[in-house]
């Protein structure tokens, strides 16, 4: 049976579900912890691909982990925040100040 990569994987699993597929990028990095998959996708498709309450991801990220097992590595995902997302609570209330 072909062996099946796990970022290979990972990539059709996420533009499978986007709305942006050309906009999904997967860094792929080996250390002495195993494998880290970093994904980038459009700012818009983020909703997508975290899913309710982070359903969809924690998902995901249990196929990834198996594809990583049967290849006997360790892999984990890590999603890069598109830029400016972080607001937060304060930045909200300092623009309601006057």
């Amino acid at each position: 049976m072909a062996e099946i990569k796990d970022e290979d994987f990972l990539e059709f699993i996420i533009k499978s579900l986007v709305d942006h597929p050309d906009d999904v990028k997967i860094d792929r990095k080996v250390d002495e912890m195993g494998v880290l998959l970093t994904l980038k996708v459009n700012p818009e498709d983020m909703g997508q691909i975290i899913g309710k309450q982070g359903s969809t991801i924690r998902a995901i990220r249990s196929l990834v982990r198996i594809v990583g097992l049967k290849n006997h590595a360790r892999v984990n995902l890590k999603i890069e925040e598109p830029a400016g997302r972080r607001g937060g609570k304060e930045s909200k209330l300092e623009d309601l100040k006057v």
